[in-house]
């Protein structure tokens, strides 16, 4: 899967994954919580990169490939090195891609990122190969359960390293 400069590209979808437990429903019964979620990350005060489950977390902003609305997400954001984080789009071993992942492969110069109290317009690269293969195991290291995600679904799940836009 070669990709131009700039270019985010999407791995074709599984054909087997896990599911998030409670399906469509929980998710529509947890969108407000979220959202809360949402709005009390973007209104940090300091510059401390916030934890959800033991693991570190950013919140992803990202312009709709098909509504060109913003939407926000908390997503795990693992420090890789000065002014980088990894972001695994792994959807819980989905056989499909979250949508943001989506999002971001169509309008990749159309993304920003808050760690702690730190907004910044985000430059994204999909790593691949080797580098890929490297980053998920550093994730792993530090969110154990993100390893059983890339066995429950025969799909590539993509590693995005976030850095500021210049």
């Amino acid at each position: 899967m070669s990709s131009k400069a700039g270019e985010i590209p999407i791995p074709p979808k599984g054909t087997k994954g896990g599911s998030m437990p409670g399906g469509r429903l929980l998710q529509k019964l947890g969108a407000g919580w979220m959202k809360r979620q949402v709005s009390k990350h973007q209104a940090a005060t300091t510059a401390e990169q916030a934890k959800f489950m033991g693991f570190p977390v950013l919140v992803l902003t990202t312009v709709g490939a098909r509504s060109g609305n913003e939407h926000s997400h908390i997503v795990g954001g693992f420090p890789d090195g000065e002014d980088a984080w990894l972001v695994i789009a792994s959807k819980s071993g989905a056989s499909t891609h979250p949508h943001w992942f989506f999002n971001i492969a169509k309008n990749p110069d159309k993304v920003w990122a808050q760690v702690g109290n730190r907004r910044f317009h985000a430059h994204v690269e999909s790593l691949q190969g080797a580098a890929r293969d490297a980053a998920y195991a550093r994730v792993v290291a530090v969110a154990k359960n993100y390893g059983p995600y890339q066995t429950k679904t025969d799909r590539e799940i993509p590693v995005l390293r976030l850095t500021p836009a210049e």
